[in-house]
């Protein structure tokens, strides 16, 4: 459980730095690069001699997995700026949050990792709370549903693919997969500045590095989670436990202001951690 508090607080962290970085980064994508190479950086110091003597067929299968899952990463953020603009923010928020359906359902069926009976309604309520939370009256209806299902899909993969790694990759090679995976979103990344032509200032690499180190504490807290916990009670926790703390943190750090269907949400949140780890 102390691995998975922390993968929360690292993720709390990630968007709380989002939040203020949005004051003064022009280059979005930039601060992205920096922040991959930050958690590749990282990575490769927890590896370390991994990098070299890893036996080829355990190297094959981890370099496979983490550039899958550095596609997905990038891919959701991609997405997610897309669906922004054609979609809006609320719905946007919606479907990237609902990612966390995909780990579950992979979990049931692939893994047998099957839910107690409150775990289920645990689980339901978690996904009604994520939904309210973001509800906006007057919101504008999707236009381009498709963009939002793949990013559904692409950030739930994502977060998937850390259980994947889990069962079928080998256990002590955790940091090297993480390595690859930040590797590839990475070269990726510098792909897509250079066709965009866009030029990093001091805002995105300060803020890269900033995003970077909770980033990478993340994946690899919830990793180690994922080897303690089922995963269908690890990644609803995780997400809506981050909800709730990064909803917190606004209110205590911006000094926001929640609806009352927010309030709601926040105690269907509550109630939602207490039936998952049950």
């Amino acid at each position: 459980m102390l691995y998975l508090l922390l993968a929360i607080a690292s993720s709390a962290t990630i968007a709380v730095v989002m939040r203020l970085s949005s004051r003064v980064v022009r280059g979005n994508i930039s601060m992205l690069a920096v922040n991959y190479l930050t958690c590749l950086s990282l990575a490769a110091l927890y590896a370390r001699a991994q990098l070299f003597s890893t036996p080829l067929p355990d190297l094959g299968l981890t370099v496979g997995l983490g550039a899958v899952n550095g596609v997905l990463y990038l891919a959701g953020f991609v997405l997610l700026q897309y669906n922004t603009r054609k979609n809006g923010v609320v719905l946007s928020s919606v479907f990237m949050k609902l990612g966390l359906l995909v780990p579950v359902v992979m979990s049931v069926f692939l893994f047998a990792e099957i839910p107690t009976a409150v775990q289920w309604i645990g689980f339901v309520l978690a996904v009604g709370a994520i939904v309210l939370i973001n509800y906006e009256k007057g919101a504008t209806a999707s236009t381009a549903r498709l963009p939002l299902l793949l990013m559904l899909l692409a950030g739930g993969g994502g977060d998937a693919m850390s259980k994947v790694f889990e069962v079928y990759g080998p256990a002590e090679y955790g940091d090297l997969f993480l390595f690859y995976t930040f590797v590839s979103a990475f070269v990726l990344c510098l792909a897509l500045i250079l066709w965009k032509r866009e030029r990093p200032d001091k805002y995105a690499l300060l803020f890269g590095v900033l995003v970077g180190v909770p980033n990478f504490f993340s994946a690899k807290f919830l990793l180690m989670a994922l080897g303690h916990l089922p995963a269908v009670i690890v990644y609803p926790t995780f997400s809506v436990a981050t909800i709730l703390a990064v909803t917190l943190a606004g209110i205590c750090l911006f000094g926001e202001r929640l609806r009352k269907l927010q309030w709601a949400a926040l105690t269907g949140i509550l109630a939602a951690l207490i039936m998952l780890n049950i």
